[in-house]
């Protein structure tokens, strides 16, 4: 059951949980009325100390469909962080109000300080440059809808991937499913974090390699996650100028891809996938966005006790 529970981190839930939101996300998209009005009552908090777009409309969209209401702030300066109160007060406080908790904060751990003063569950909506649970959990569902499954895939992850949460929590998740092979592609400065690559994939023993130019792994891909260079993560921006451009995915280097291969985005897009891609079946980020949606809508059925998961 996950009714009353908190998701920090995508481990935090079993397979088994995993795939029963999956179906609950797919009866979703298949039947628009499944699940309306379900949440009637309930209240949602969504706390972003950090700017966002997708991941906080998604939120509130999935809500007011689930027949919920929504309160909260964007950004911190319109809340009482900007006068000085501490994490822990602010959760306090809002979980007396809510029946639930969205936040996002620029700060690592952030959201496991929160679910230990909470009344009521919290959901990780990114914190630093560590963990993006509901990122992830779109991630999978558009992997499982457009693949079919799982397993037995092999998974380039292309760009920023040293500060990138979403490629943490997505090569992690993808850690425990069989026949996976991830392939990391970056610059030198931007390479994934041993903490990944040793402490997790080594340690389950999960084949992996890294490559410096996409051109020469693309052709092996099943699925390719592209991420953004990430300013906000730059404490120079000289090497954020320089790095910015380093790759760029265009049709003449899908030339080489499988006709299969799908491409996903956790989006923002800057410039490192051309527009002339979003026509290619291939291209599937915007609908990922929207299965984001169907996924967090599952979620908050099942942790506010809609549904039995």
């Amino acid at each position: 059951m996950l009714k009353g529970r908190h998701l920090i981190e995508p481990g935090d839930f079993s397979l088994e949980e995993l795939d029963r939101l999956f179906f609950l996300a797919g009866k979703i998209e298949d039947d628009g009325r499944y699940l309306r009005e379900s949440c009637r009552g309930k209240l949602l908090a969504t706390l972003f100390f950090e700017p966002s777009t997708r991941t906080r409309l998604s939120f509130e969209a999935a809500m007011l469909r689930l027949g919920g209401s929504c309160l909260g702030f964007a950004e911190p300066g319109s809340s009482s962080a900007a006068k000085g109160e501490s994490l822990s007060d602010t959760i306090r406080t809002v979980s007396c109000y809510a029946d639930a908790i969205v936040m996002r904060n620029p700060k690592e751990g952030a959201a496991l300080l929160a679910s230990r003063v909470s009344l009521v569950p919290v959901i990780n909506a990114g914190d630093g440059g560590h963990h993006h649970p509901t990122q992830t959990l779109t991630d999978l569902l558009t992997i499982r809808r457009r693949r079919g499954e799982l397993g037995n895939l092999t998974i380039g992850f292309c760009g920023d991937l040293k500060f990138g949460r979403t490629v943490h929590s997505l090569a992690k998740a993808l850690s425990r499913y069989s026949g996976i092979r991830e392939v990391f592609i970056s610059p030198p400065e931007l390479t994934v974090p041993g903490y990944i690559t040793k402490g997790v994939l080594e340690k389950e023993k999960i084949p992996y390699s890294e490559a410096e130019k996409l051109e020469d792994v693309i052709k092996d891909l099943d699925v390719l996650y592209m991420t953004r260079v990430q300013k906000e993560r730059f404490f120079n921006e000289e090497d954020y100028i320089r790095l910015k451009d380093f790759y760029v995915l265009t049709k003449d280097k899908m030339k080489n891809a499988k006709k299969d291969m799908i491409i996903l985005h956790p989006l923002p897009r800057v410039n490192e996938i051309a527009v002339e891609l979003d026509d290619d079946p291939r291209a599937v980020y915007f609908k990922q966005a929207q299965y984001g949606m169907y996924v967090r809508m599952a979620l908050l059925a099942s942790i506010l006790g809609a549904v039995p998961c």
